[in-house]
This record gives C-alpha cells, sequence and structure tokens, in this order.
C-alpha cells in the first residue's frame, strides 16, 4: 500500500481527520484521537502504525513484517508497525478500521453520537 492509497482508504472510515505531524507522517484520527500513522520509519519503504486488540497485538508481534510500534509499545500501549510490504492490502486495511473501531469506542458516548458512531 502506497500513502497515497493508505490516505484514501482512512478518509473513507468514519469522521476521520487528517494532519501532518511528527516529522512529516500521515497521522489520522478518530474524534481528535489517533487510530493509524503513515510513517514514521527511517526506510523508503512506506510503514503503517495501528492500534489493536490484545489478542491482536500478541499474534502481529511476532508476525514477518509487523512489530510493536517503536514508541509506543515500550510504553505498554497496544499499537504494532507494519514494516514490509505485504503481497494484499486487505491485511492492512483490516487493521486499520480495527483500529478506528477501537478508538472510537473509547470515545465519550456523546462524542461518540455526535460522531454518528458505534451506534448499532
Amino acid at each position: 500500500m502506497t500513502y497515497d492509497e493508505y490516505n484514501d482508504f482512512c478518509r473513507g472510515l468514519p469522521a476521520t481527520s487528517h494532519v501532518i505531524q511528527w516529522g512529516n507522517s500521515h497521522v489520522w484520527k478518530v474524534g481528535k484521537k489517533v487510530f493509524a500513522i503513515g510513517g514514521w520509519e527511517k526506510t523508503s519503504e512506506p510503514a503503517f502504525t495501528f492500534k489493536t486488540s490484545d489478542l491482536n497485538f500478541d499474534v502481529l508481534k511476532d508476525q514477518h513484517g509487523f512489530r510493536p510500534a517503536p514508541y509506543m509499545a515500550s510504553r505498554g500501549m497496544k499499537w504494532i508497525q507494519q514494516c514490509a510490504r505485504m503481497d494484499s492490502d486487505e491485511e492492512l486495511k483490516y487493521y486499520l478500521k480495527e483500529s478506528h473501531r477501537i478508538v472510537s469506542l473509547g470515545l465519550t458516548k456523546k462524542l461518540q453520537r455526535e460522531l454518528d458512531l458505534n451506534q448499532d
């Protein structure tokens, strides 16, 4: 996935906003809370960082192409960085969408209603 494809995908998720920060990283937020970061890697290859469930963190942290996100995971947060190109973007899209869901569930109920999130 390229950064343009990543930005297009994240833009399509509900109630998102985009900023460039932290060394020109593409940071996506839901309700002003970060759910995905494109960048943060010093190589020319794209790297994508996202929040995970405890189970997905335990599975991905030892899987080829993924690693605990350098700054965040060292502080006990369940964030993973995809650091190698995958054959398919579908797996990354799943994790980005799941990160969006996890972060949105952490917003206040009032803000979730205002943003029309998680109203099932």
